[in-house]
């Protein structure tokens, strides 16, 4: 049986992985059934963002009366939009051409398999016939997620939408005329912007009390009140059946306070329900490879699998979706598997993401009710876009954005939340300040397992005092962030003056 010294299933961020391996000369082998670039190149965040921001701009020049200007809006160019989107998603084969040139490489389209603790097969996309076992030394399971389906009776006997066949054979020729999106968080709130800034008649069903469910309540408040002047919004709703009605699709949807049913008819259905793991793809049962409760593959805090030399890295993990988190993962991998110092531990506690809706969303730490049950004693500080001066310039009212912050007693912040125009650029300046601070000279600042961050560092290590401390530039939405320490107000501890 052949062994390689390394083996990736996966060609989205495994790659930062295998080009690891590469550069070291070592024997490697990559196990990919589908586009080289994983779900963020080929059918997911870059290519949705080439749609996302024409859809922006068509929202803005209907926001611009509001301050004065009447922009006449003619007609949008699918096709060009389309072209655009598709030159993204076809550099996978640029990426599939350069791997095939890597010397110590060997390339298996298809789909893996464990066959023991170190052994995998391929499933071979061109023969549909198995490849001969082979051995790792060192395996990386970047296998990604994928649709949850849900149980919905009568969905197997229509055709319906996934985010992965819409970068796919399903991507339409023209905007829908009409579209129903069972789902209400990320991937949903997305698809509605786009297509309902296109003309799209977009209805959203969403089984739970609020969209954007992962949000402050704040956030998914104004997220709906934006959505209900331009699509329908069903919340507390349970897709119960859906049946096809000629050209549409007919969905049965239960109000689940009064159980009164409605039904909704529209071109297309989308299926934005969540996500779920792989793992069962690649029988990673075979291997004695332990998941969680969902299924999704466990690792320890140095993303390492239960078994030895075999990790995992990115969504496969289940935890935090998102690319950027991948990236930091395998960083953190090889790390682990080269380096010679010191293993690495994750540290997720400023985990940043951003909802690339209308308005836009952005997200890093904790939610507030996060932070209390966690048993933090918290303070909150709100501001709204429109009470500072730019907002105002921009034409915006209270119902139009807010930045939310969540520090502790000893102002350290544990959590930002914000909703409106430029939310993930507001963010990210949050970002770094939960991770300074933690580090003297060149050594690497270690988290002990049962320890917060802050602990072992400087006082102001995390906290909002450089906020405080700082000059804001006037007039500018960071006045959002930076003025909201005046609406600074205790939620579970004791009231005193800050």
């Amino acid at each position: 049986m052949k062994e390689y010294d390394l083996i990736v299933v996966g060609s989205g961020v495994g790659l930062t992985v295998l080009s690891s391996g590469l550069q070291r000369g070592l024997s490697c082998a990559l196990i990919e059934d589908a586009k080289m670039g994983g779900t963020c190149l080929t059918r997911g965040c870059i290519p949705s963002k080439v749609l996302v921001y024409p859809a922006d701009v068509i929202r803005e020049a209907d926001h611009a009366k509001k301050i004065g200007l009447s922009i006449n809006f003619k007609h949008f160019d699918w096709q060009l939009i389309s072209e655009r989107m598709w030159s993204q998603i076809d550099e996978s084969e640029g990426i599939e051409q350069s791997l095939s040139q890597a010397p110590n490489l060997k390339i298996f389209r298809g789909v893996g398999e464990f066959t023991g603790k170190y052994s995998l097969k391929v499933k071979l996309n061109e023969t549909g016939e198995y490849s001969e076992e082979f051995k790792g030394k060192q395996i990386i399971l970047a296998s990604g997620g994928r649709s949850f389906i849900p149980p919905i009776e009568g969905l197997k006997q229509v055709d319906f939408v996934t985010s992965e066949s819409f970068f796919g054979d399903k991507f339409p020729e023209r905007p829908w005329k009409s579209l129903t999106i069972i789902g209400g968080g990320v991937i949903a709130a997305e698809f509605a912007h786009i297509f309902s800034a296109f003309g799209t008649n977009v209805t959203i069903v969403e089984m739970l009390p609020r969209l954007v469910p992962t949000e402050e309540p704040e956030v998914s408040k104004i997220l709906e009140q934006s959505f209900s002047k331009h699509l329908s919004v069903f919340t507390n709703h349970k897709a119960i059946r859906v049946k096809q009605n000629g050209n549409l699709k007919e969905l049965f949807i239960q109000n689940l306070e009064t159980n009164e049913i409605k039904t909704i008819q529209s071109e297309t259905l989308l299926i934005a329900t969540g996500r779920r793991s792989n793992a069962d793809v690649l029988r990673v049962e075979n291997a004695n490879i332990e998941t969680t409760k969902t299924n999704w593959i466990k690792t320890d805090k140095f993303l390492q699998t239960n078994i030895r030399n075999i990790w995992a890295i990115g969504d496969a993990t289940g935890k935090y979706q998102f690319r950027h988190k991948a990236n930091y993962d395998a960083e953190i991998v090889v790390r682990n598997i080269f380096g010679k110092k010191e293993k690495t531990m994750v540290d997720y506690s400023a985990v940043p993401w951003a909802i690339f809706t209308y308005p836009q969303i952005a997200h890093v730490g904790l939610t507030e009710k996060e932070a209390i049950d966690q048993g933090n004693q918290i303070y909150t500080a709100v501001k709204t876009y429109s009470s500072v001066a730019k907002g105002f310039a921009m034409g915006l009212e209270d119902t139009d954005g807010l930045f939310k912050l969540i520090v502790d007693s000893d102002y350290h912040i544990l959590g930002a939340h914000a909703i409106g125009p430029h939310a993930a650029t507001l963010i990210q300046p949050i970002v770094y300040l939960m991770n300074a601070g933690f580090s003297c000279g060149n050594q690497e600042f270690k988290i002990a397992n049962n320890l917060r961050k802050f602990t072992n560092a400087c006082p102001e290590a995390g906290s909002f005092m450089p906020i405080y401390k700082s000059m804001v530039i006037h007039p500018s939405l960071n006045e959002v962030v930076g003025w909201a320490l005046g609406n600074l107000q205790p939620v579970n501890i004791e009231h005193s003056h800050h």
